[in-house]
């Protein structure tokens, strides 16, 4: 008999900001929502994030019980998905204002990159 593995899920009426913002407190944890907003659901290998798969485990946690990410199985895959529609409903803008900030972070990053002179022979 095989068992299914249950992934908690905080309650859409239950999402608190705290938590929320504490769940999107890591550059990593910012990238993996920036490309679910990207891409829509993925599994958990999918992200392109060179960390160490117990890392990755972590940070997919906290996001998920924070209530910014749901996870289901698909057979052997974890899918992963943001609750977009979850954290509109309590917060309404905050997910989109955060998206805006990280794409504007990653222009002026682009840009600080070409503009840097580069230095011959170092």
């Amino acid at each position: 008999m095989s068992t299914m593995r249950m992934f908690y899920h905080p309650d859409r009426d239950s999402l608190d900001l705290a938590s929320i913002l504490h769940a999107l407190s890591d550059p990593v944890r910012l990238r993996i929502v920036q490309s679910l907003a990207q891409s829509g659901e993925l599994t958990c290998g999918a992200f392109g994030i060179n960390a160490p798969k117990s890392t990755l485990s972590h940070h997919f946690k906290v996001l998920r019980e924070g209530g910014v990410i749901r996870t289901r199985m698909e057979g052997v895959h974890r899918i992963v998905s943001l609750r977009m529609e979850d954290l509109n409903s309590r917060f309404p803008g905050l997910i989109q204002a955060i998206l805006k900030a990280l794409a504007l972070d990653d222009v002026a990053d682009h840009r600080s990159t070409a503009a840097s002179p580069s230095t011959p022979g170092v």
